[in-house]
């Protein structure tokens, strides 16, 4: 519905067919701050609203509030920044880490003015008192420290806790304290007198976060029981448990007027509350990993997210319009495969489920469940009757696409199982499992045929040759492995990558092997000798890989590559961006065909999979979602 859509609609390029489907109206989120390169642990906007502060990599970055520019990255600590808090008058900026320090920094200039030392384990938290003059922090040493903001001197020592200490806020009045710990409890201390007043107990597991009403009645917790609590300063009454989170939740925060409540959690979402009522207000969805922190801007109209997707995302408080759910999955989705005709999708999630969906119709047809934990790996039988689907729950299940039904339960592997493949005829099925193991079953009755071992790590991919006759592994030891399928016996072991390898494939005539590995190589392998014949230097990792159908091409997630006249040369990797070398793929936050990007994907539409068919590109989401765009690159010139 967004004027912009309405006004370039005829503009919508004609080599893309079919667009995936989309939320209706603008969701809450108004802008994506990119550009830390590890999580982001905490935000923070400044007294004015103008700036806001995000800590992350051994680095703060100040970002303009308004426009989301990068404006300053205030760069000193030796490991990763874990909190970030402005005093009141906007002038300083306090920042706390892992390597024991708290650092001071003019918030105008960027410039370190103190180092405070004293902790005895990394700090977790800090805060300004309302006048400014005290700086709290807190670690896990089980103390709350108490600092001089304008000298950096430690004042005052405050031990009770009986854990790891994860949080600090202090009362609007600025008379009291209050910390949170993993011992489950809340403390309440008297400043003045530097002493403990109250123990709130009640949840049942670490409290992570805790925040002050603006008029200093209520005080919010936040726990990894999957709660928040409202609790009576005065009295330390538990008042309200606000319960929704499916996870654990890290962090609260007031709304300026003291009316919502934002709690953000590791399942991904910010939920915002009632304050007076308890009541669930809205569910703000776009993050692709766990939620770390949350700030409301000082007007209200704004609310700040840091997440380990390594973004900052701005979002309307006032509308808190939540992202419609297409529908799918409530959880991650780990893998999406295509059926052998294209016309079915397979999507498997961190919520136990996998579903089934209609290509053309873009309609769910079944949802197949029974894992007890998330499903990684999905892969249909080459007559496309069969489903597999494993992962967390150390079982491997075989369903009826068309019906839906579980057909087999495959039991004994020990540990999560990583991949699964049929063979070429469909008459077995080889899984692989952090077990170091890659078990052979029977596909109609479901019976363990063979149990191979001799990997000193787990098994990351397996592969049958076209002629179903060898079926070679990939390890995390950094070696593939040659299995005679017949026999059941191991025939090479293939050394020469560096580092773990991630995907092995056949070439059609079975005559050749590739496989990809973390050290940024693909290697050709003969696949009768397993004489090494070529390595291709890739710059960066692949994941996946096939055989083009002729076998001249290899087709990875990082684009097609050339295999060229063999040999033991070492050569770049080379994108082909001509003729009939148009292959589609995601490469970060694009879709890209050949050498060019063609399509932009907004941060909620990243990839966590993908899977494609003829020209058919399907992507799984953080979100639970699963898009599917249909290009035509005939009508498409690079």
């Amino acid at each position: 519905m967004s004027v912009v859509r309405k006004q370039f609609k005829d503009q919508i390029p004609c080599w893309i067919r079919r667009l995936s489907k989309v939320q209706k109206d603008w969701s809450a989120l108004l802008q994506t701050l990119e550009g830390h390169l590890s999580p982001v642990n905490a935000v923070a906007f400044s007294p004015d609203g103008k700036l806001l502060a995000s800590a992350s990599d051994y680095t703060v970055r100040l970002w303009d509030a308004t426009t989301g520019a990068s404006l300053q990255t205030l760069e000193g600590h030796l490991r990763g920044v874990k909190a970030v808090a402005f005093s009141p008058d906007g002038k300083l900026l306090a920042s706390v880490c892992s390597d024991y320090t708290a650092r001071l920094w003019d918030a105008a200039t960027g410039a370190l003015l103190w180092t405070l030392e004293g902790h005895l384990r990394g700090i977790k938290a800090v805060a300004f008192s309302p006048d400014r003059k005290l700086l709290a922090s807190v670690c896990s040493d089980y103390t709350v420290r108490l600092w001089d903001a304008a000298t950096g001197a430690s004042l005052q020592t405050l031990e009770g806790h009986l854990r790891e200490v994860n949080a600090v806020a202090f009362s609007p009045d600025g008379k009291l304290l209050a910390s949170a710990s993993d011992d489950y409890t809340v403390r309440l201390w008297d400043v003045a007198m530097e002493a403990p007043l109250q123990t709130l107990e009640g949840h049942s597991n670490r409290v992570k976060a805790v925040a002050f009403s603006p008029d200093g009645m209520l005080l919010a917790s936040a726990s990894h029981d999957y709660t928040v609590r409202l609790w009576d300063v005065a009295t330390g009454a538990s008042l309200k448990t606000l319960e929704g989170h499916s996870n654990w939740i890290n962090a609260v925060a007031f709304s300026p007027d003291g009316k919502l409540l934002a709690s953000v959690c590791s399942d991904y979402i910010v939920r915002l509350w009632d304050a007076a009522t308890g009541a669930s207000l809205q569910t703000l969805e776009g993050h692709s990993s766990w939620v770390n922190a949350v700030a409301f801007s000082p007007d209200g109209k704004l609310l700040a997210s840091a997440s380990y997707d390594r973004t900052v995302r701005l979002w309307d408080a006032a509308t808190g319009t939540s992202l419609q759910t297409l529908d799918g999955h409530s959880g991650w989705v780990n893998a999406v495969a295509f059926s052998p005709d294209g016309k079915l999708l397979a999507s498997a999630s961190y919520d136990r489920k996998v579903r089934l969906w209609d290509v053309a119709m873009r309609t769910s047809l079944q949802t197949l469940e029974g894992h007890l934990r998330g499903v990684n790996a999905v892969v249909f039988s080459p007559d496309g009757k069969l489903l597999a689907s494993a992962f967390y729950d150390y079982t491997v299940r075989l369903w009826d696409v068309a019906t839906g039904s579980s057909v087999q339960t495959l039991e004994g592997h020990s540990d999560w199982i990583n991949a699964v493949a049929f063979s070429p005829d469909g008459k077995l099925l080889a899984s692989a499992s952090y077990d170091h193991t890659v078990r052979l079953w029977d596909a109609a009755t479901g019976a363990s045929l063979q149990t191979l071992d001799g990997h000193s790590s787990w098994v990351n991919a397996v592969a049958f040759s076209p002629d179903g006759k060898l079926l070679a592994l990939a390890s995390n030891d950094r070696t593939v492995r040659l299995w005679d399928v017949v026999m059941r016996t191991s025939l090479q072991t293939l050394e020469g990558h560096l580092r773990e390898v991630n995907a092995v494939a056949f070439s059609p005539d079975s005559k050749l092997l590739a496989s990809a590995s973390d050290d940024c190589t693909v290697r050709l392998w003969d696949g009768v000798t397993g004489a090494s014949l070529r390595e291709l230097e890739t710059e960066t990792v692949v994941q996946e890989l096939s055989f083009s159908s002729d076998g001249q091409y290899l087709d990875t997630d990082r684009g097609r590559l050339p295999i060229g006249p063999l040999g033991r040369s070492v050569i770049p990797f080379q994108l082909m961006g001509r003729g009939r070398e148009r292959g589609i793929f995601v490469k970060g936050a694009w879709v890209v065909q050949g050498m060019k990007n063609v399509l932009w994907l907004p941060s909620e539409y990243r990839a966590t999979c993908t899977a494609v068919w003829n020209e058919v590109l399907a992507i799984g989401h953080a979100s639970g979602r699963v898009s599917v765009l249909r290009f035509n690159a005939a009508e498409y010139t690079i």
